[in-house]
């Protein structure tokens, strides 16, 4: 494959859309036929191109967090970035775009930094002060899940926000830092009745993303989390290696903690 791509009118403006559309709304340069976009909220840029205006698309990513997670196939074609994509079709390119998005805005410290900007100048010397910290901590976390799940419980399916938890695999008190606390990898968006029951140590998951329920629980209380739906989560080996923690320290020890 040649190392420049094919450039057009169309290509340039089917490339802005997609960009703009996904939250790559700032663009950068062209060079050898990729257009290069940046975004206010996301870390990393992202690269588009086309062999011509029928197709096959490109994308290349240089944001190494999104690489590892987008679960795509890479394609063996020269290009820019640490790796690069092809598609038939420009409408295959934007559901990927979406999730380069949401991986950029959360991976891999993105949640620290808005914590440190937002707490920077409070206090922290009472009590009152410190849950107010906290608070916002929690609130950034969840906003980072809700961004990264794709306001979406991964399990039940279920989208509507007022059902939806930030779950912490690691407790807030457990983590070490404030940047273990706001990992997104430290965490899960459960429907409410899963998180209750994962937050007590009464459900944990396996590192294919099933759920693992205690046999503390009653057949009813089993049957009622079953109903909503039980899809395998889709984790990454951060995701595993968290879980490991949370099946040894508090699976299946509700009586130990009561």
């Amino acid at each position: 494959m040649k190392e420049s791509l094919q450039q057009s009118f169309i290509i340039e403006e089917e490339c802005r859309k997609a960009a703009s559309e996904h939250g790559f709304r700032r663009a950068i340069d062209n060079k050898g036929g990729w257009y290069r976009y940046g975004s206010t909220t996301a870390k990393g840029t992202i690269y588009l191109g086309a062999a011509e205006e029928a197709g096959p698309w490109f994308l290349a990513l240089d944001h190494a967090g999104a690489v590892h997670e987008l679960n795509e196939e890479t394609a063996n074609i020269p290009g820019p970035g640490i790796a690069r994509y092809a598609f038939a079709e420009i409408g295959d390119l934007y559901p990927v775009l979406l999730r380069v998005y949401t991986l950029a805005c959360t991976l891999p410290d993105a949640p620290l930094e808005e914590f440190q900007a937002q707490t920077r100048h409070l206090p922290g010397a009472t009590e009152a002060e410190r849950l107010r910290v906290e608070r916002i901590g929690q609130d950034i976390f969840r906003g980072s899940l809700m961004t990264y799940w794709q306001e979406r419980c991964p399990l039940t399916g279920i989208g509507d926000r007022a059902l939806l938890r930030a779950s912490h695999i690691s407790p807030w008190s457990e983590c070490p830092d404030d940047a273990e606390r706001l990992n997104v990898h430290n965490g899960l968006l459960l429907s409410a009745l899963w998180d209750a029951a994962f937050d007590k140590g009464l459900v944990t998951y396996d590192d294919n993303g099933r759920p693992e329920i205690s046999s503390a629980l009653t057949e009813v209380a089993r049957s009622h989390l079953l109903a909503a739906g039980a899809n395998l989560i889709p984790l990454t080996d951060n995701h595993r290696e968290r879980l490991s923690w949370h099946r040894e320290n508090l699976f299946n020890k509700v009586e130990l903690r009561a």
